[in-house]
């Protein structure tokens, strides 16, 4: 029996030494190359470009002195001047920094910024946010959904669009499994709308479920135009015709009324395109103002924040769906997130990047687009075909009520 012990205890003492004659072989890491390592972490940003691009965008370069570029889009709708404007005012921080401080960035420009938060500075900050991790993802040549814990899925589901029913056949035809629509409506709804502004509406989309099919999920945008004494209405309508979710069907700023519209209804309520980083997103969810949370990666704070916003509406399980009714590269950021994210729901997308980069994203037949496999962000804008859509200057819509001429929302 004692031999027996000793026998166990000496194989025991074999096998951590074995192990610990293991750690002193040599690794295969950055530790093994300290000059190479030596040299990458004297990477530092020379300089911030941005330029604006038909559509209605605006595109940012990080560029620095190893020839590494970062791209990000800071777009704020209707505002690309004042944008500019603000990335110039944080480039006198970056300039000479180490990019790959992605977070230490993220916080040193939103809280040295006396006033925080806000569409400017967080679309400003959104963008910057993107570049940097596209520029960290490119020194470590992988992806930046590596970066953030490594693919949770293969492809992400996308949508389209549809305002009526040939339309919808058109998207349907084309691959998608997802479709958007608005409110049709022949002009601004009022405040309180009669029943035939509702049947117009609903015959719309009824329409659309025809067309579709009892398979094709279809969300509707009340895009925050519509009153919440209509919004009530319209949901009551729609709910035998099972839209996937109803968007923001009342604007924002005020959190109980649209915890008094999710709990009239048994349809998904989404919201969260005009709320900025996780202190706007931390009320919906504890309120339960939304089982569908639409975080905008370019103004609510980019990459860093959208993994915060997603983590806490995990806890309550509630899923992502982001939006982006911008470029293609928000298109490649919204993918990296919904790559590296469990509660991930649908993507939103204008453009897949036709005429913009040299490799664009590619609609697959079951609706999906597949995650991108290059470093950094994996893509790479074609500045050849990208020559005639350089400058714009788009601005918001300004409605007005055809009867007496007062503000209605667009």
């Amino acid at each position: 029996m004692k031999s027996s012990k000793i026998s166990r205890r000496n194989v025991i003492q074999s096998v951590l030494g074995m192990a610990g004659a293991g750690l002193l072989l040599p690794q295969s890491s950055y530790a093994s190359k300290p000059g190479q390592f030596r040299d990458y972490s004297k990477v530092k940003i020379t300089k911030l470009e941005t330029f604006l691009v038909k559509p209605r965008w605006i595109f940012l370069k990080i560029h620095t002195d190893v020839g590494v570029v970062g791209l990000g889009e800071p777009l704020l709708e209707g505002r690309a001047l004042t944008i500019q404007t603000a990335i110039k005012e944080v480039e006198p921080y970056l300039i000479g920094k180490d990019p790959r401080a992605v977070v230490h960035h993220w916080q040193a420009i939103y809280r040295h910024a006396f006033y925080r938060g806000g569409p400017i500075l967080t679309s400003a900050l959104s963008g910057i946010d993107h570049a940097l991790w596209d520029i960290k993802g490119k020194l470590l040549n992988v992806p930046v959904y590596e970066l953030l814990g490594g693919p949770t899925r293969d492809r992400v589901r996308i949508y389209g669009r549809a305002s009526n029913a040939e339309d919808m056949k058109k998207r349907k035809a084309e691959g998608y499994t997802v479709i958007k629509t608005g409110v049709a409506k022949k002009n601004p709804a009022n405040i309180v709308e009669n029943p035939k502004f509702i049947h117009y509406a609903i015959d719309n989309f009824a329409s659309l479920r025809e067309a579709g099919g009892p398979d094709m999920d279809i969300a509707i945008d009340f895009h925050g135009a519509i009153a919440p004494q209509t919004s009530k209405l319209l949901i009551k309508e729609l709910e035998p015709y099972k839209p996937m979710f109803v968007e923001e069907p009342v604007q924002a700023q005020n959190v109980d009324v649209l915890v008094d519209i999710a709990r009239g209804t048994h349809l998904p309520i989404a919201t969260g395109e005009r709320i900025f980083t996780k202190w706007g997103f931390r009320e919906i969810l504890e309120k339960r103002a939304a089982s569908i949370i639409q975080p905008d990666l370019c103004h609510a704070g980019g990459i860093t924040e959208g993994r915060l916003i997603a983590g806490m509406a995990e806890a309550y399980y509630v899923p992502i769906a982001p939006h982006n009714p911008m470029g293609p590269i928000s298109l490649a950021v919204g993918l990296h997130l919904a790559a590296s994210v469990p509660n991930f729901l649908v993507q939103e997308q204008v453009s897949l990047g036709e005429g913009y980069l040299k490799k664009p994203f590619k609609l697959e037949k079951d609706g999906t687009v597949l995650i991108p496999t290059g470093p950094g962000l994996g893509i790479e804008l074609d500045e050849a075909q990208m020559k005639d859509k350089i400058g714009h200057d788009w601005k918001n819509p300004e409605s007005y009520n055809a009867l007496d001429g007062s503000v209605v929302d667009w």
